[in-house]
């Protein structure tokens, strides 16, 4: 019974995402977490039925990062924009927890709202409920792309061991014949790892959102 007494759920999530953190999502299970918490595996179940259980309230804890704004005057492919930063900026801190959410936007609570509250400003942009739908499938994941795939992330634990996996990847852009990739080799400090993390993830959402603000008039044209 004690130990029942001072397990919290919110703290095995909280434990769970601190492993998915560092190790990935694979080293996530019950039997690791409840290790952790100096108890036996019997003793989350309580809390969730298994793994699968587990990795959906994971997903839940991400998603619930995601801030939903309230609708305001404002056109609706600018309120789109600020939903998906949001999505993105939940995501950012936990990379290696990101593809969770591909599960999670259809069996959370703040999945489901966020996903709602798309396809409402997709519709308002005049997009069908078939073409808003296939839409957010694609923007999902781009954006979980945009969240795990920044270049020169930090891919563990190790800072210096980070560094040289950067310093080694621009040295083999930079290896590269110029006469054939002069692009590469100029790009390759950028290409290696981000010179601005935060344009990169506004530039990110920039160029979904204005692909969806151009698929709505595309629609609409068509309709016409």
């Amino acid at each position: 019974m004690a130990a029942q007494k001072r397990l919290n759920r919110e703290e095995l999530i909280t434990t769970a995402l601190a492993v998915a953190d560092a190790e990935g999502l694979d080293a996530v299970t019950v039997r690791r977490v409840a290790q952790l918490h100096d108890v036996t595996p019997m003793a989350l179940y309580r809390h969730f039925p298994d793994k699968e259980g587990l990795l959906v309230a994971l997903a839940g804890r991400l998603l619930g990062g995601a801030v939903v704004p309230e609708p305001d005057d404002r056109p609706w492919h600018e309120q789109l924009r600020d939903l998906l930063s949001s999505f993105v900026d939940a995501l950012r801190p936990h990379p290696n927890a990101a593809l969770l959410v591909f599960n999670g936007m259809v069996t959370t609570e703040p999945g489901l709202a966020v996903t709602e509250r798309a396809l409402e400003l997709m519709a308002q942009g005049g997009m069908s409920v078939e073409r808003s739908a296939e839409t957010a499938s694609q923007i999902l994941g781009s954006l979980v792309a945009l969240a795990i795939a920044e270049p020169g992330r930090d891919l563990g634990p190790d800072p210096e061991a980070n560094e040289d996996a950067v310093r080694a990847k621009r040295a083999t852009l930079l290896a590269l014949s110029p006469r054939r990739y002069p692009r590469i080799v100029a790009a390759a400090d950028t290409l290696a790892a981000c010179s601005d993390r935060e344009l990169y993830f506004d530039r990110g959402v920039d160029l979904i959102v204005t692909g969806i603000r151009d698929a709505a008039r595309a629609e609409a044209a068509a309709a016409h």
